[in-house]
């Protein structure tokens, strides 16, 4: 059998998630190369400002149609909801953790059955789906743009140019992130959405490369392929970008699932959550957004 050609961002966290995906295949099967896409090169600008979609993923999805590659290794929420022509998802492994994580100084940490944050304090944040719920929560609070990988987002905390931050809780973990300098808040999905498919990855293959796709198709987590689907299918029928104030979580349960899902204006003004429950993950999705534009959440998309 050929080496199997694993394609990443060179990011840290990236690294790791392609080294797991290797550790799960056979390291001594697989090489990893690093390409370096748009959403690394451009640092200095909001997510919110930038246009298109595909920040993270374009170029190496290039490298998979280019053959320069095998395997594409994505945060499946970074991944555009429409298929490359040539290219499937091959396989969703096991979710990690879901949630976002309040990273914050303990001079603005307060007990609290919501948001354990100072109001007023700065946040850091270049999500609008993190920014629209955390101003749905406290309007008071200054939620200014951050970029940069995880250890530079940390340092500019510890640099006080935030009082707080919020991120992935599954990439603060994947990396062993020391923040026990830091008063830490798991942001619960009954406050806080998360991103469609967060804390999943996505791995990518070209279609009628079916030797990569036998080795790769058993690395699927049933349960987890159900919950993103669902996700994305709410995700796709807003128009499928990855930085709108837009949040969706999927559970399954004996074949039952429940989506949950959320668009809130970026002011904290407006906010139109819904559940719906079924067994067919497109049409949930499809069915939850009907509900949510029925409540006029379109105009914020």
């Amino acid at each position: 059998m050929k080496k199997i050609r694993i394609g990443t961002r060179g990011s840290e966290l990236a690294l790791w998630q392609a080294n797991h995906i290797a550790g799960l295949i056979g390291v001594d099967k697989t090489e990893l190369i690093v390409i370096k896409t748009e959403g690394d090169r451009v640092q200095n600008v909001s997510f919110v400002k930038m246009e298109g979609k595909g920040f993270f993923t374009k170029e190496i999805e290039e490298a998979l149609l280019d053959k320069r590659i095998d395997l594409a290794v994505h945060s499946l929420k970074d991944l555009p909801t429409e298929d490359v022509r040539g290219l499937k998802i091959a396989a969703v492994p096991e979710r990690a953790d879901f949630r976002d994580m309040l990273i914050m100084h303990s001079d603005v940490y307060r007990q609290c059955d919501g948001l354990c944050v100072n109001q007023g304090s700065i946040v850091g944040t270049s999500s609008m789906r993190r920014l629209a719920q955390l101003k749905t929560l406290d309007s008071s609070l200054r939620v200014e743009p951050l970029r940069g990988n995880v250890n530079t987002r940390l340092r500019k905390l510890k640099e006080r140019e935030y009082d707080a931050i919020v991120m992935a809780s599954a990439g603060v973990e994947r990396i062993g992130l020391d923040i026990s300098e830091f008063r830490t808040q798991l942001l619960q999905p009954h406050i806080f959405l998360p991103a469609p498919a967060q804390g999943a990855l996505g791995l990518q293959v070209r279609e009628d490369d079916f030797e990569t796709l036998s080795v790769i198709s058993r690395l699927t987590d049933s349960l987890t392929e159900t919950a993103v689907r669902a996700e994305r299918s709410f995700l796709r029928a807003f128009g499928g970008g990855c930085h709108d104030p837009l949040g969706a979580l999927a559970s399954v349960k004996q074949g039952l699932i429940t989506l949950q899902g959320i668009v809130a204006s970026p002011d904290g003004t407006f906010t139109a959550r819904a559940e719906v429950q079924g067994s067919d993950p497109e049409l949930l999705g499809s069915e939850l957004a009907l509900i949510i534009k029925a409540k006029g959440a379109e105009k914020y998309i």
